[in-house]
C-alpha cells in the first residue's frame, strides 16, 4: 500500500505552481490571495453547514462549496487551461437567486441591523457571509487586473454573501431569537 505524502515542500520558499502549469508564483500574488480567500470562505461555509438546523440549507451549501471549489480550479488554472476549468455560470448564478428566494420566504421583514450571535449556526453564517464578502473584494480586485475571470463568478459571489445573509436569519428564527437594532430616536 502506498502512503499518500500531504506535503511536497516545494513551496517551502514562498511559491506554488499554478494548477496546469510548471511556472511558479509568489504565494503572496494577488491571484493566490483570492484562491486563498475563497477557501477560507468555503472551509466557514463548512462550519455553517455543520452546525445548521434547517434542511434545506444542509443539503445546499455542500453544493455551494463544491461550485466555490470550480471556481478556485478556475483561477488557479494557468490561463490555457482556464477553458477546461471553466468556473461558474449564468446558471449558477440563477440557481442562487432561486434559493435566496425560496429561504427568504419565511423571513419577517427586518427593522434594523441584525446582530450577529443569535444562535451558533447562525453565528457561523455570518462568519461566513463576512469572509465571502472578503473574498469578493479580492476577486473583484484580481478581475480588474487578471483577463479572463468572468462576470458570472464575480456575480456568484456576490450572491453568496446575500445567500448567507438569509440562512443566518433562518437559522435564527429556528432557535427563536433575531435580534435587530437601531438607533434611538429611530
Amino acid at each position: 500500500m502506498n502512503k499518500t505524502l500531504f506535503y511536497t515542500g516545494k513551496g517551502d520558499r514562498g511559491d506554488t505552481a499554478r494548477l496546469g502549469g510548471k511556472n511558479r508564483l509568489s504565494k503572496s500574488d494577488a491571484l493566490l490571495d483570492t484562491v486563498g480567500a475563497l477557501d477560507e470562505a468555503t472551509s466557514a461555509i463548512g462550519v455553517a453547514r455543520s452546525l445548521a438546523q434547517d434542511t434545506l440549507l444542509q443539503d445546499v451549501l455542500p453544493e455551494v462549496q463544491r461550485r466555490l471549489s470550480y471556481l478556485m480550479a478556475h483561477l488557479s488554472a494557468v490561463p490555457e487551461l482556464r477553458e477546461r476549468y471553466v468556473g461558474l455560470s449564468g446558471a449558477d448564478v440563477i440557481w442562487l437567486e432561486e434559493l435566496i428566494a425560496r429561504l427568504e420566504s419565511d423571513i419577517p421583514p427586518l427593522d434594523g441591523f441584525v446582530l450577529p450571535g443569535e444562535s451558533p449556526a447562525g453565528a457561523a453564517c455570518h462568519l461566513a457571509r463576512a469572509i465571502v464578502r472578503r473574498a469578493e473584494r479580492r476577486l473583484v480586485a484580481c478581475a480588474e487586473q487578471e483577463p479572463g475571470i468572468g462576470a458570472a463568478n464575480l456575480a456568484f459571489v456576490n450572491r453568496l454573501s446575500s445567500l448567507l445573509f438569509v440562512a443566518a436569519l433562518r437559522e435564527d428564527g429556528l432557535a427563536g431569537r433575531v435580534v435587530t437594532s437601531t438607533r434611538a430616536g429611530e
